[in-house]
């Protein structure tokens, strides 16, 4: 194979930290050249000087002149081969106890943010490339203290599906992980079932974006139970996730 090949360009929005700082670490020590995006720069630039092979460009899902503007000066070098979104807010608790203006915040970023990157990533990637949009196994069904945020992933989950069906231009893929060790499931305050470190997460994301599912979760001692009383009727599996609440 000849060493001259181009490296894959590869756009992970939300790699300052957690699984998008494991998924760029891990793509560029396979020679990519990766575009680092997130909200703060700060943390963003000290990755990519332990990297070599990467550039930084700072936004905010939620804003999508900032995400236009990102995408406008990735274009110009080029279009990109896969992109990787990954951002998203979580805050644990009960729905009678969320902050009205913190939920819509949440579904600001992890959908309406989402949403923005669907409509705007495919102007960004190279004729067949892949875009990923990360929903959540939270997204499968309602959990107890799983709030908005479950709500948002079930709508990430759902126009995830829907982008497949309308780009066949596109290799388009859904991302839903379990629990990962990062800074948003630092605030749970119960044990996490199958929890794995990002550095687990960003080898099975790398390994099922080369495969051809579109689905890729992980890991699937938990994925595949959620799966499950996803498919039964509304009496048996909410007569099982009630039981997950802490409420007497």
């Amino acid at each position: 194979m000849s060493s001259d090949k181009t490296p894959e360009r590869i756009w992970i929005i939300g790699a300052s930290d957690g699984i998008g700082q494991a998924l760029a670490k891990a793509w560029s020590a396979r020679g990519a050249h990766v575009i680092l995006s997130a909200r703060s720069r700060e943390p963003l630039e000290k990755l990519a000087a332990q990297l070599g092979r990467a550039d930084v460009q700072v936004l905010d899902v939620a804003d999508r002149a900032s995400v236009q503007a990102a995408a406008d000066a990735i274009s110009a070098d080029g279009p990109v081969d896969r992109i990787v979104h990954l951002a998203a807010m979580y805050d644990p608790g009960r729905i009678a106890d969320l902050d009205p203006d913190k939920a819509a915040q949440i579904v600001t970023v992890n959908l309406t943010g989402s949403f923005h990157i669907a409509q705007i990533g495919p102007k960004v990637l190279r004729a067949g490339g892949q875009l990923a949009l990360t929903g959540s196994v939270a997204g499968y069904v309602g959990l107890p203290q799983g709030q908005i945020y479950s709500a948002s992933k079930a709508g990430v989950i759902n126009l995830a599906e829907s982008l497949r069906a309308e780009r066949t231009d596109l290799d388009i893929r859904l991302i839903c992980p379990g629990f990962v060790e990062t800074r948003l499931t630092e605030k749970n305050d119960f044990k996490m079932p199958a929890i794995i470190k990002p550095e687990e997460a960003a080898k099975a994301i790398m390994k099922g974006l080369e495969g051809g599912s579109f689905e890729i979760h992980f890991p699937h001692r938990l994925t595949r139970s959620l799966k499950l009383i996803r498919a039964l009727p509304y009496a048996l599996s909410m007569r099982l996730t009630r039981r997950l609440s802490r409420e007497d």
